[in-house]
């Protein structure tokens, strides 16, 4: 049985790794569907075709037109990597002008198993609202990578030491994964 990953991205500077991100998810058995923010889509756009061809799915960054069939198979678990501190508030207030921020959002009402791994730094998580995203995604079911064994905010400008944790990501992705639940 093949086990369907969507993988949506945020535009925070892991997602220039997104191709190795992908190839380890492919190597783990997920069909991947890559799905980006519009400001994430611009950064890679020279990369989509790509990506698309990496994936063997269109990599998507907005709505379809009404009645057009759906051109990625059903998730099994839906992985929001790295997710912006805008995505993160957009999500846990149910706000749905992006693509992937809505599918996420309907992810967790359809029972899918869902993960996110934010990339905010020290000053983005100093703010009340984040702090409160994160709980209402918990309380939602969703699991959320943050914190210690899992990604730690960065001072502002600096990278991450040791990078992106994707691995953590990818790994909670396979313990999510088990049991797949489509609806």
């Amino acid at each position: 049985m093949t086990r369907t990953l969507y993988l949506f991205c945020s535009a925070a500077p892991p997602v220039f790794e997104v191709a190795s991100a992908i190839e380890d998810a492919q190597r783990r058995g997920w069909d991947v569907c890559l799905g980006l923010t519009p400001t994430a889509a611009r950064w890679l756009a020279d990369s989509l075709d790509g990506l698309a061809a990496l994936t063997g799915h269109p990599v998507r960054y907005e709505y379809d037109l009404p009645g057009q069939p759906d051109a990625w198979p059903a998730a099994d678990v839906v992985l929001f990597a790295p997710a912006t501190f805008t995505a993160m508030n957009e999500w846990a207030l149910g706000l749905t002008g992006k693509f992937v921020v809505s599918v996420a959002v309907q992810g967790v009402g359809k029972r899918v198993p869902t993960v996110v791994m934010p990339c905010v730094n020290e000053s983005h998580v100093q703010h009340p609202a984040f702090g409160t995203s994160v709980a209402t995604l918990r309380a939602t079911g969703v699991t959320v990578l943050y914190g210690d064994g899992a990604y730690v905010a960065n001072p502002p400008g600096r990278d991450l030491p040791g990078g992106y944790p994707w691995t953590i990501a990818l790994d909670a992705v396979e313990r999510a994964g088990w049991e797949p639940t489509r609806t």
